[in-house]
């Protein structure tokens, strides 16, 4: 099955699977622990219904927003992934030109495949850069600089990656980076031809951002995800944060922060917005999900900040819920992975596709023809979460 045979986001999932070796579609389909949490961050959505209303004129749909200071087509954005080129030659170029063709943000990790000079040089629309405050304060500054000179226009700062989380899918698949033959991984990799040709005629795998600072010759890209893991500091405090706020006059988003104590404490040292996200169920399990505290957040901070609900997006109704419960966006890293892996730009674009007739044709059912009008009047909580 192909992305244009596919009609929602579980069926680019499906596709994906099939056409994937094990180890890499676990890697990115799979969380920490008993994955209770990724399961949660999708099924928490249903425990809110919409409420619609009829008599409304909803002939035309505007699916604008602004999103940290730009005016995207759409209320939700391509969160950052890391090593993109596991799932499709084509990497996070494929990625960040379906992101241009539809006019929202992309957002590129500091363990992308793809340098953030080259994504800068290859599309004109909102991008954005993830980083991460390491050991190496000099490596983070760098970041600081070379977003500057490249123009991008948000910084995105993860602070729920003190270690990795405990992923046992990985373990059992024989997850290795980069990829290769393994006695557990060597039969899934016979059986899917058409990835492992690719990966043969498109061998380069290189964490484009930091490959300067070591020996990539000497180490292999092994080498190189040690290098970074060894660079996440346990010790990184808010001072930290405020000192990343210093070196960067652009907006700061500050992604992983999962309690209202600390959004009130990122929103005091300047943080423009906030990424309600427990990395997609792939550390903390056990944590709530990122719809849950919307409203929570949303009492802490006011209109301070924006919040972004980042995870278990399946379907445009979804997005919908978050904006009525008070998010200003969503944004997605697993669906649209799905798509990339399914078949590279053109499976992220019928994701990012899907999705947008979704949400559209939500909101014309729920009477609403702006982003303005949905409203938290708009949604009905099936449970007290012990928040409001």
């Amino acid at each position: 099955m192909g992305p244009k045979h596919c009609h929602n986001i579980a069926d680019l999932r499906r596709a994906a699977q099939r056409r994937l070796p094990a180890p890499m579609f676990h890697y990115i389909d799979g969380g920490s622990d008993d994955e209770w949490t990724i399961a949660r961050n999708t099924s928490a959505f249903d425990d809110y219904q919409l409420l619609p209303e009829v008599l409304r004129d909803v002939s035309t749909i505007d699916l604008s927003t602004d999103i940290f200071g730009q005016r995207c087509d759409l209320p939700f954005f391509l969160a950052p992934t890391g090593m993109s080129r596991l799932f499709h030659h084509g990497k996070e170029l494929a990625v960040a030109r379906a992101a241009e063709r539809f006019g929202t943000f992309y957002s590129l990790s500091t363990l992308g495949t793809t340098s953030l000079e080259e994504i800068a040089q290859t599309i004109s629309t909102p991008k954005m850069f993830q980083v991460y405050i390491l050991k190496d304060r000099g490596l983070t500054l760098e970041f600081v600089e070379r977003c500057k000179a490249a123009g991008y226009e948000a910084l995105c700062l993860t602070v729920d990656m003190a270690m990795a989380g405990n992923r046992e899918r990985d373990l059992r698949t024989g997850m290795v980076m980069p990829p290769k033959f393994g006695l557990k991984s060597l039969w899934s990799f016979a059986t899917h031809p058409y990835w492992a040709m690719n990966m043969a005629l498109h061998p380069d795998f290189k964490l484009a951002n930091v490959v300067h600072r070591v020996d990539a010759l000497g180490g292999g890209a092994m080498g190189l995800i040690d290098y970074v893991n060894s660079q996440f500091d346990r010790t990184v405090t808010w001072k930290d944060v405020e000192w990343l706020r210093a070196q960067w006059d652009g907006p700061l988003v500050i992604k992983g922060v999962m309690s209202p104590g600390d959004a009130q404490k990122a929103a005091s040292i300047g943080a423009d917005a906030l990424m309600i996200s427990n990395h997609g169920g792939r550390q903390l399990d056990g944590c709530p999900a990122p719809v849950d505290m919307v409203r929570p957040f949303r009492n802490a901070v006011g209109d301070s900040v924006q919040l972004v609900v980042d995870g278990g997006i399946r379907r445009g109704k979804d997005v919908v819920k978050a904006l009525a419960l008070g998010a200003d966006a969503c944004s997605f890293g697993k669906a649209y992975l799905y798509g990339l892996a399914s078949g590279g730009q053109q499976g992220v674009e019928r994701a990012l596709d899907l999705l947008k007739t979704e949400v559209s044709r939500t909101m014309t059912l729920l009477g609403c023809a702006s982003i303005t009008d949905i409203s938290e009047h708009h949604i009905i909580d099936l449970q007290t979460k012990g928040f409001e």
